[in-house]
């Protein structure tokens, strides 16, 4: 088990130190490509995403997935220090990624390794994907797909479950909000300010925004509430003196599971003069089904539950699943990012032992 912390430990630190944005992730893929194979596990890539199964893998036999994204966003300008050193400090791995996600990408390579050899009554697969920061066609969006790797007739079957690595204290999250981004654009007509000339977008804007500001989605998710809704940017207006006939606003949507997206626009455009335009329905909400065999892991272990604010390749996978994982959100996409080497330890240690749980005890 020593082995396995410390390895994964020193491949954080080196996976740190080469810039991984969105997009542009060959680098890091080859880095821990290349650790595997010195781990002495085959892996394939496809499309840029990592997979690897199992020794004894199945087709016959259920699969759990084990997912994390490999890409970062860009480093701001808070940081104090070079986004790409870890540091030496022997307790902290500092750097762009090493909490989101490369905390969780260290620690679910050490528990797949834990299990390579292991006869199962199920499959264990590893899935590290890119673009997952952008929501990029290449990372989940397609292995998930209908079309995707999984596709009927393909190579690999879909998953039964995953845990979506991510950082949570390695708490379970059992749902997450999804995204939805809507434009609002008001049409007026333009005329002089000092003759009140005109049919002012504005006010238009105004009159939609306060109504959406008033409005309450009548149906209550039991575990994540009210569908979250904010107007966060507005824009008109070219001259002083001039009766704008355009105006646009933006509305930032946290969807729960208990509207599509779609259902979600149709409701809104009801209520709004302006035209309003989703810029992506696919960033749908997730939740575990009550019945779930991983909820029936995490009670076993007294792993505490929640549901998430943040979005992740969850969104993209249609199967049962859980978002778990080392580090601390709060840490993620912010200035100077680390992760605590004890926290990877207690990743490794905890993947381990939900897996554990989750094959001999609580699989039916």
């Amino acid at each position: 088990m020593m082995t396995l912390h410390e390895d994964s430990i020193q491949l954080l630190r080196q996976m740190v130190r080469i810039p991984s944005l969105s997009g542009q992730e060959a680098e890091v893929v080859a880095c821990i490509r290349q650790a595997l194979d010195a781990f002495g596990i085959p892996c394939e890539e496809q499309r840029g995403n990592i997979l690897a199964v199992n020794r004894r893998f199945d087709p016959a036999k259920p699969t759990l997935a084990l997912d994390a994204h490999l890409d970062t966003v860009p480093a701001n300008n808070g940081y104090t220090r070079d986004p790409f050193d870890p540091g030496k400090d022997p307790d902290i791995i500092y750097g762009l990624g090493s909490n989101d996600d490369g905390g969780s990408v260290v620690s679910m390579i050490a528990a797949f390794r834990h299990f390579f050899e292991a006869d199962m009554p199920i499959n264990l697969m590893l899935t590290l994907t890119r673009q997952e920061e952008v929501s990029g066609p290449d990372g989940a969006r397609w292995l998930y797909a209908p079309d995707g790797l999984f596709a009927a007739g393909g190579r690999y079957r879909m998953p039964r479950w995953v845990i979506v690595g991510e950082p949570t204290g390695m708490r379970a999250a059992s749902s997450e909000r999804g995204l939805l981004v809507l434009d609002g654009h008001a049409q007026g007509v333009s005329g002089h300010a000092a003759r009140g000339e005109g049919v002012n977008a504005l006010y238009i804007a105004l009159d939609d925004i306060a109504a959406l500001r008033a409005h309450r989605f009548t149906r209550i998710s039991p575990v994540m509430g009210e569908v979250r809704l904010n107007v966060t940017q507005i824009e008109a207006g070219q001259a002083h003196n001039v009766i704008p006939d355009r105006c646009h606003f933006v509305v930032d949507i946290r969807p729960t599971e208990m509207y599509s997206n779609e259902e979600i626009v149709t409701e809104l455009q009801s209520i709004c003069s302006s035209t309003l335009t989703a810029r992506n329905l696919l960033n749908r909400s997730s939740a575990t089904r009550p019945d779930s065999p991983l909820l029936r892991a995490a009670r076993t272990l007294g792993v505490e539950t929640f549901s998430s604010p943040t979005t992740s390749d969850w969104m993209r996978i249609g199967v049962d699943a859980v978002k778990m994982g080392p580090g601390d959100s709060s840490r993620s996409h912010k200035a100077d990012e680390y992760i605590l080497a004890q926290e990877i330890r207690e990743g490794i240690d905890r993947y381990i032992a939900f897996i554990e749980t989750f094959y001999g005890n609580t699989l039916e």
